[in-house]
């Protein structure tokens, strides 16, 4: 134990001569001294750095661009929908009877004032008679007493009554005539008879549904649509129905509902379409496609929407620094291998490869696409809004 402690003060001893000779503090002098010199000789110290040797020998960021010329584009809304006849009624027995002859059937086309059925007169061709008869004679006694009056063999007074006389004759034989009439059923329209609600021989009263008449030419699409495309379309704009069966129909918008579904807050509108073979029925599904006022657009690749910095949906652009500019969006349309954007400048050259590695304001070397590319998307674009 001794000799431990003999080693400790021994150790003290020595730690402390070492500090009293001033020697540590050499220490960092290399550094002191080199800042001395740099005062005195007004010399600066270069330091180069492995950072600063990337960057100047980083190659500048390539990208590929299309110049895509802009089109003239009908904005467009599909909705779902369903078709609808142009006209629908019942025909109804205007006066009570027996069905004496029923002259047409299901499904079979009839025009305008075209017998459906009729009623058996039971009398009334009778009545038409009789006052056929007293009108004749009221004319006649009429003429007799027109010409003794015009002699001052009879005062005036008995051709005023004999005039009354033959008015009411008239407006007898009118009714008698109108009533005969409405044994006739008659098709207010043309159109196709849906259904015969009536046999022949069955009694009827007045009012009584004897078929059902629907007008399907032209047929009427009908569709709801929301409120935020409500200023795209227009009545009298341009519309097709697109069938289930792919078939296409084209046709003209010809009423927009004023007041919104309180459920859906959305707005019914109807497309008129022609249909003179009556092949499309009535309750069918059907796509209904509204055009709108034409906008410039511009069909791109969807790869090329990207996003900035602060979300917002755009595409990115090389100016003629070729420095790289951000355009926000607006979706037109969409079609089969492109989007039609607005929002574009006409003559930007658009980034269409490597915009998601490159930085609004960042200066890049722009390829040039290949021509054809852009071809097929402007032709594509084109040929699809005129199929849609």
């Amino acid at each position: 134990m001794k000799s431990h402690r003999y080693a400790a003060i021994l150790v003290f001893v020595a730690s402390a001569a070492w500090v009293l000779t001033g020697d540590f503090s050499s220490v960092g002098s290399a550094s002191d001294q080199a800042d001395g010199d740099q005062a005195t000789t007004g010399t600066p110290v270069i330091e180069s750095t492995a950072d600063d040797a990337a960057t100047n020998s980083a190659p500048v960021q390539s990208v590929v661009v299309a110049t895509i010329p802009s089109i003239d584009h009908m904005r467009t809304v599909r909705v779902s929908g369903v078709t609808q006849a142009d006209k629908r009624t019942n025909m109804t027995a205007r006066a009570g009877g027996v069905i004496s002859e029923l002259l047409v059937e299901q499904g079979d086309t009839v025009s305008k004032d075209d017998v459906i059925a009729r009623i058996a007169p039971e009398g009334r061709d009778a009545a038409v008679r009789s006052a056929e008869a007293a009108l004749e004679q009221a004319r006649a006694e009429f003429g007799a007493r027109e010409e003794l009056v015009e002699r001052g063999t009879l005062p005036r007074l008995q051709l005023d009554q004999q005039r009354s006389a033959l008015r009411l004759a008239e407006s007898q034989y009118e009714a008698a005539v109108a009533e005969l009439d409405r044994l006739d059923v008659k098709a207010p329209f043309g159109g196709v008879v849906d259904n015969v609600m009536v046999e022949e021989g069955g009694a009827v009263d007045q009012g009584t549904p004897v078929g059902n008449l629907i007008a399907l030419d032209p047929i009427i699409g009908i569709g709801e649509v929301n409120e935020s495309d409500l200023r795209t379309i227009r009545v009298g704009g341009d519309a097709q129905l697109r069938l289930v069966t792919g078939e296409m129909i084209d046709g003209t918008i010809r009423f927009i509902s004023r007041d919104a579904q309180a459920s859906t807050r959305t707005f019914t509108v109807e497309v008129e379409a022609p249909n003179p073979d009556l092949v499309v029925p009535a309750g069918m599904t059907a796509e209904v496609i509204l055009r709108g006022q034409p906008v410039v657009a511009t069909p791109v690749p969807r790869s090329v929407v990207t996003l900035d910095d602060a979300g917002e949906l755009g595409v990115r652009a090389v100016d003629d620094d070729n420095i790289v500019v951000f355009y926000p969006i607006d979706l037109v349309d969409d079609s089969t291998d492109a989007l039609l954007l607005g929002g574009i400048p006409r003559g930007a050259r658009i980034i269409v490869v490597g915009q998601n590695f490159v930085s609004d304001g960042q200066t890049v070397a722009p390829v040039e696409a290949d021509s054809d590319v852009i071809s097929r998307l402007v032709a594509e674009a084109n040929g699809e809004a005129a199929g849609q």
